[in-house]
């Protein structure tokens, strides 16, 4: 029995951490760019919503996941004119960008599918659970040597912690950044179309519950690296299956259960936590958040 549980956990674990793997990965390359990016939640809404929508219409989960991926760079591309050309607050943008996700795609449901709270349920043999899994495992290497053995990787570090030196040497700094939240929201989004068309079998109002959130708390603990990022995601996965393990099956000292509620919560105060003790000693890149206009 100890083994099953074991076995599960670890599953489990993976399963829950995928989503916010993908997200903090493209989170890594916005942030590196310079570009806060408080927007990955409006971003895997976006995904999750488009890939659930486009898979039920297609009857195609790659068609889904494409779509999911175009959605979240649609959305990462707003985010990117806002804060790049016009310079615009990037936490406020990010968050008007989550706000907007939250009734916009409940609108779009009710309007297509006459159902604002779900779309309708996708066949179990159009799901694809193992391939956004691959991808966001693939890609912490991946990520890894892009940034720190390619010229691209070089220069986006550059522009996020010193855009004026870089721009001296002749690097495109707009370019650079526009190519950070792009990549941000591509990936963003394949985490939301996992959440849809993966993890569940339709997409449900604010389904992403918070882990854009999560994914850029683990994006803080883990120092914006790709390989300390996946494990603090990964212990973020690991408290959630967790939680829902204990559901049932932990008591209070009376025999009661204890409330699902306060269980569920184990991932958000764990997010609280890390926010609080690491968010001081993890030093972000220099010019995140500072936008940069070109002397003429």
């Amino acid at each position: 029995m100890a083994e099953i549980f074991t076995i599960a956990l670890i599953w489990s674990t993976i399963r829950l951490s995928t989503p916010l793997i993908l997200a903090a990965l493209g989170g890594l390359f916005s942030e590196r760019s310079g570009v806060i990016n408080i927007a990955l939640e409006g971003m895997m809404l976006a995904g999750a919503f488009t890939a659930a929508a486009a898979t039920y219409a297609a009857g195609n989960p790659l068609v889904g996941l494409l779509a999911g991926m175009a959605a979240g760079t649609l959305i990462a591309a707003i985010h990117a004119v806002a804060c790049i050309r016009y310079q615009a607050d990037q936490v406020v943008t990010g968050t008007a960008i989550n706000i907007l996700m939250l009734g916009l795609p409940a609108f779009l449901s009710g309007a297509f599918f006459l159902s604002s709270g779900s779309t309708p349920q996708i066949p179990k043999e159009q799901l694809i659970p193992r391939l956004p899994m691959v991808i966001a495992f693939v890609m912490v290497p991946l990520s890894w040597y892009v940034l720190y053995k390619t010229p691209f990787g070089l220069r986006l570090r550059s522009v996020g912690e010193n855009p004026e030196a870089a721009d001296a040497a002749g690097v495109p700094v707009a370019r650079m950044r526009y190519a950070g939240v792009l990549l941000s929201g591509l990936l963003a989004g394949v985490g939301g179309a996992y959440l849809s068309i993966g993890q569940s079998s339709l997409f449900t109002r604010n389904m992403t519950s918070g882990r854009g959130f999560i994914a850029l708390a683990a994006l803080i603990f883990g120092k914006w690296r790709p390989v300390q990022t996946m494990l603090a995601c990964l212990l973020f996965g690991l408290t959630e299956a967790i939680s829902i393990q204990m559901q049932g099956v932990v008591k209070l000292p009376s025999g009661d259960d204890i409330p699902v509620q306060f269980i569920q919560m184990v991932p958000y105060v764990l997010t609280i936590i890390v926010l609080a003790g690491f968010i001081g000693s993890s030093r972000p890149p220099q010019a995140l958040g500072i936008p940069y206009q070109k002397e003429r």
